[in-house]
């Protein structure tokens, strides 16, 4: 496949799966009620996934504490892939399965919100993470793709991307998160 067909057949992919977020439509507003009510009972947002979900955590916690579109406070959101001597020391002491999990004991409130991104629904370490806030008592989102994984059979709510495809699914998390943090700021 030559560059100019390569880069038709992407954005024909990406169109494809972002036109099906249409009906994703109710529960992302109801995930941004979720957040908006989150901070107003004074809570905060707690992100996390791997690789690719891992800089989503870190994007989507960077609009929340700066700003998205309009000047506003800094709203407390808190991606949880960003410290790595957290990171290495709980993965030395208690297996990569745990890094989230044991910062969501310390952090996590049952005003917060929880978000879990994974491609799958099912890395392993993020599962941990959520169940962990479910034990807690939080809030908890899963922003997944596929089936949903176990990820969306636990979480609080769901927003499986119509895709199976990691690129795609990650395009269409990033439009979703970009969407929260405008309608988070719409207050």
């Amino acid at each position: 496949m030559d560059n100019i067909q390569y880069l038709r057949t992407a954005i024909a992919e990406h169109q494809a799966v972002i036109s099906q977020l249409e009906g994703l439509i109710p529960n992302i507003c109801e995930v941004a009620d979720a957040l908006r009510a989150c901070i107003a009972r004074g809570g905060k947002i707690l992100l996390m996934g791997n690789g690719g979900s891992a800089a989503d955590s870190q994007h989507i916690a960077a609009e929340i504490v700066g700003r998205f579109k309009k000047e506003r406070r800094g709203l407390p959101a808190i991606a949880l892939t960003t410290d790595t001597s957290i990171l290495t020391s709980v993965g030395n002491d208690y297996g990569y399965d745990f890094i989230f999990s044991r910062q969501v004991e310390a952090l996590c409130s049952p005003l917060d919100v929880v978000i879990g991104i994974s491609t799958s629904g099912n890395s392993k370490n993020v599962v941990k993470g959520i169940e962990a806030a479910i034990e807690v008592g939080a809030t908890t989102v899963a922003l997944v793709g596929g089936s949903g994984g176990k990820l969306a059979e636990i979480c609080t709510y769901k927003l499986v991307m119509p895709s199976s495809d990691t690129p795609r699914i990650q395009e269409a998390h990033i439009l979703i998160g970009h969407s929260l943090c405008e309608m988070l700021e719409s207050d």
